[in-house]
């Protein structure tokens, strides 16, 4: 029998951060996704503007976690710059633009994508959307 997942020496329960980074690149896979051209049924545009809220609400959260000038941090977890927490809610925000079917113009899909990019970079996330065939599925 195959087992896959993390050894149990390494295994431990999931926190909020965890959820956090796990809603945040399935969201990535999505807009991306739409970026490409696949197809967005009613189903996938409901999770993506319900996942965007959640990251959007999540990051406003986050971000007060982090301290100002000599403050100590106020609780251990990802160390993660206030820039980075406005490019994941504006990139929220596009998302649920994307999930309700507004239009949305060429530089404002370059402006996603450079978005993303650098959002992944920070993650050091590669989504590799155009491996994944089920994708086309809506």
């Amino acid at each position: 029998m195959l087992r896959f997942g993390a050894a149990p020496e390494k295994a431990c329960e999931m926190d909020l951060d965890d959820i956090f980074i796990s809603r945040l690149k399935l969201l990535i896979i999505m807009i991306r996704s739409c970026l490409e051209g696949y197809p967005m049924g009613v189903v996938r545009r409901m999770a993506v503007v319900s996942n965007a809220g959640y990251i959007a609400a999540e990051s406003i959260d986050l971000e007060e976690l982090i301290p100002l000038g000599d403050k100590p941090p106020l609780k251990d977890g990802m160390n993660f710059d206030h820039i980075f927490y406005q490019r994941v809610k504006l990139m929220a925000s596009m998302a649920k633009t994307i999930g309700k079917r507004y239009p949305m113009g060429e530089h404002r899909k370059m402006a996603l994508a450079d978005n993303l990019d650098i959002i992944c970079g920070t993650l050091g996330f590669s989504s590799g959307v155009k491996k994944v065939e089920f994708l086309k599925v809506a």
